[in-house]
């Protein structure tokens, strides 16, 4: 980690999230955030030393908050809160969201709203700078009463009983933490609860989809150019009266995009005037009414997801201006899990439009290209299955796009009695992801062999290079040849940034607006 980023504590943004995301920098505390700790901690301190009742500090926790801890076992109850809720099953997270957790968490604590001490927070702090990977499986949480069991396996780690992830390999936290030159975190009172209850697991998934979901968009858009040039499509769905007349903000966005794609296209010009065809179908003509649609509630869920970033998620909350300890529910997830299922529905979307486009690229009908994109239909296939494989992953982004915000099952002896499967709701968009990439691979590799076949003609600039991209790689299909090992390649394009890059080099790139808006 080369250089220092402070944790704007309460304001931080996207920006600083995909830094903390990509963990190439150090992080550290502004000092102003030190009064605030040590002041939400003497509220607790003075509450674990009094005789009243505080949830958290010398009770149990749900259905047993009504048990009283005796002052002598105040430490062991925050240890055992730890080793019991350290029940996740399943794939381990991915490094990427685990620095994340770490990061957010801190900067929850470090408000001053948890009486946790210093050290709680320069643990998490140490443990990110380190490159300590705490095990977490990624199941086992229901989004309320925060990310208990995820949560407890990173803080589990922290205390030298739990595992860490090297090099892919489960090992010994108490190694790890050693080798690091740190001290293996002791708990006080409600610090094992502050650290558990959160939401900031559930944040972390779905950010982490954002995040690697911006360069597919961003790709989605130079492929869906590609194809309309491919099947000599019209510009004219793009022209920024029709938008502007209807005034939603991503679908003005998005025809712009797509007009600066299409800029200087030959191809284009060569049936500008001859085109006897009234419209194109929906897939091309309705590109900015939905990809625009899908990055309006992107850009919604973005803005949700750094609120969540920067708030205080556990409970009960100190306020140590009246020294009140005030049990509330900011540990449901709903804000996250909301914004999880739009994006599911944005990312199904961008997948299903794309799965259209190569199902009209295949049909000579429709696209008046060679029939499946071969030059010898009969004798070869061409693009035929390669489509059937888009329409399966189309078809399976339907079903992972259900809600998962309306389902709810009753947990702790029905105490915490409607949940908001937000840590579900973000998980699973990962291998939504990864179907519509590939989707958008195929329809690359379709959208190419269109555009060769309308050779000498050329697409615009930025089209061209996206062609040379896939060239590079991917030669022209002429006759059948085993398919998935160029699917893979063009995927990677989607994914890794190649096209994106493509997208961020259009010319007056900084003029056009930006896919998120600065939050």
């Amino acid at each position: 980690m080369s250089s220092l980023l402070e944790l704007n504590v309460s304001a931080l943004t996207l920006d600083d999230l995909q830094l903390l995301h990509a963990g190439e920098h150090a992080i550290s505390l502004p000092e102003r955030a030190y009064d605030a700790i040590a002041a939400s901690y003497a509220v607790v301190a003075k509450a674990a030393a009094g005789n009243e009742p505080v949830y958290g500090v010398n009770t149990g926790f749900g259905k047993l908050a009504s048990k009283r801890i005796s002052r002598e076992d105040l430490a062991t109850l925050q240890l055992n809160l730890i080793r019991s809720h350290s029940v996740g099953v399943g794939e381990p997270m991915a490094p990427a969201v685990v620095r994340l957790i770490l990061a957010i968490k801190a900067a929850s604590l470090a408000r001053g709203h948890s009486g946790v001490r210093q050290i709680v927070v320069d643990t998490l702090i140490a443990a990110y700078n380190a490159g300590l990977v705490p095990y977490i499986p990624s199941q086992g949480s229901v989004g309320a009463s925060g990310d208990l069991a995820p949560l407890s396996h990173m803080t589990l780690a922290l205390l030298g009983e739990g595992e860490v992830l090297k090099d892919g390999v489960r090992r010994p936290a108490s190694e790890a933490l050693k080798n690091a030159g740190i001290t293996p975190l002791v708990l006080e009172a409600k610090e094992g609860l502050a650290l558990i209850n959160g939401t900031q697991v559930s944040t972390a998934l779905a950010l982490h989809a954002l995040l690697t979901f911006e360069p597919v968009l961003e790709s989605a858009l130079v492929v869906g150019a590609m194809t309309v040039d491919a099947t000599r499509g019209s510009d004219g769905p793009f022209d920024p009266r029709i938008h502007e007349v209807r005034g939603q903000p991503g679908q003005i966005d998005v025809a712009k995009y797509y007009r600066t794609l299409l800029s200087g296209s030959v191809i284009r010009k060569s049936h500008e005037e001859n085109d006897d065809r009234v419209q194109d179908p929906y897939c091309l003509r309705c590109q900015p009414q939905v990809i625009g649609a899908c990055l309006d509630q992107l850009r919604h869920a973005a803005l949700v997801l750094v609120r969540e970033a920067n708030a205080v998620t556990d409970n009960p909350l100190v306020f140590a201006e009246t020294g009140e300890l005030v049990s509330g529910g900011n540990f449901h997830a709903e804000p996250v899990a909301l914004a999880a299922d739009a994006m599911a529905v944005a990312i199904a979307e961008v997948g299903a439009i794309a799965e259209r486009r190569i199902a009209m690229l295949i049909d000579t009908a429709v696209s008046r290209l060679p029939a499946f994109l071969t030059p010898d239909a009969g004798l070869n296939s061409g693009f035929m299955i390669a489509h059937v494989t888009a329409a399966s992953l189309a078809s399976e982004n339907k079903s992972l796009a259900h809600p998962a915000s309306v389902d709810s099952l009753p947990t702790s002896a029905n105490q915490e009695d409607h949940v908001s499967m937000a840590t579900f709701a973000a998980r699973r968009l990962q291998p939504m992801i990864e179907n519509t990439a590939h989707i958008l691979g195929i329809e690359l590799l379709a959208a190419a062999q269109g555009i060769d076949f309308l050779r000498p003609l050329t697409s615009s600039a930025a089209l061209e290079s996206a062609h040379g991209l896939l060239r590079e790689s991917c030669p022209f299909v002429g006759e059948d040849r085993y398919l998935a090992p160029d699917i893979k390649r063009a995927a990677d394009l989607v994914k890794h940034g190649a096209l994106s890059r493509v997208f961020r080099a259009l010319p007056d790139a900084s003029k056009l607006p930006p896919l998120w808006i600065p939050v």
